[in-house]
């Protein structure tokens, strides 16, 4: 049965990766609730710009990938539908620009309650979600993807986040984005993982293609053990009570898609693995983001 053309826009919008946008303003929100200054207003803007990014993002990834050539019909992973032959280039490059242009149109409020230094993070958050894939020299192809994500889905999401609610740069935004950025960058991990022949054979430099998979399955292991770090440190010195270690009931889930990760030798399996790392991240970020409100 063929797919509407809602549904096929709907997968290219790659709404199982959307952890990576929801989890960096959930948790930047929640640590501004606990300091008494949460602005419910900036906060939803701030949501609705992360998708809007995240979402353009994806649809550029689909259209630099297909005029690169890095999509093939011998690709493992989801479908993607400027390759596939589903949305036109044109098509799909018109939606990138009407995400990114929404996502700024929408920032104008954060940028007026926050000024400029909002202005530029979202100016520069848009330019990296462009040249991750685009550009001269896109960061995906260049090893640089994993540096990009842990920064502007971590660091400057939570922390850009605390700030225009609270007006106030705060450490423990920072603390907290460690473990969000580390999560985040997991999700990319697998992908490369299972990717890693293809990406090989286009030219796409990642982390896997440049140092070989066991670097992979190395960074998995070691972006797991700093978020599992960060509620110690939140504990030990910011002063936070127990509640802060609720994300330690997801050790078990962990240990399992670790130990996935490290003995896993279809790249097919991979696949439902990337999506299980997302609801990870998501868990691991509601369960956070209870323990610094309690």
């Amino acid at each position: 049965m063929s797919k509407s053309k809602f549904q096929i826009w709907i997968e290219a919008a790659r709404p199982k990766t959307l952890a990576a946008a929801f989890v960096p303003v959930l948790v930047g929100s929640a640590l501004a609730y606990s300091d008494q200054a949460i602005n419910y207003t900036a906060s939803t803007i701030a949501l609705i710009c992360a998708f809007l990014i995240q979402i353009g993002t994806n649809f550029a990834n689909d259209y630099f990938d297909f005029k690169k050539g890095a999509d093939t019909d011998d690709r493992i992973g989801f479908t993607r539908a400027t390759a596939a032959g589903l949305i036109a280039p044109k098509t799909m490059l018109n939606a990138t620009i009407i995400s990114m242009a929404l996502a700024f149109i929408f920032g104008l409020y954060l940028v007026y309650i926050g000024g400029v230094t909002v202005l530029i993070i979202g100016l520069l958050s848009l330019l990296f979600g462009i040249l991750y894939t685009g550009g001269p020299y896109p960061l995906g192809y260049n090893g640089l993807g994993d540096i990009f994500v842990f920064l502007f889905f971590g660091v400057v999401a939570v922390m850009t986040t605390y700030y225009v609610n609270t007006l106030t740069w705060a450490e423990s935004s920072f603390w907290a984005s460690l473990a969000v950025g580390a999560l985040c960058t997991n999700i990319l991990v697998i992908n490369n993982l299972r990717d890693v022949h293809q990406d090989r054979v286009a030219g796409k430099r990642t982390l896997g293609v440049l140092f070989g998979e066991k670097a992979l399955k190395v960074e998995y292991t070691l972006m797991l053990l700093i978020a599992f770090a960060v509620p110690p440190h939140f504990y030990f010195q910011l002063n936070s009570n127990y509640w802060i270690f609720l994300p330690f009931i997801l050790i078990p889930l962990a240990i399992m898609y670790n130990y996935k990760v490290w003995t896993e030798t279809d790249k097919r399996a991979l696949n439902p693995l990337l999506e299980k790392t997302a609801q990870f991240m998501a868990l691991f970020g509601i369960l956070l983001s209870i323990g610094i409100i309690l």
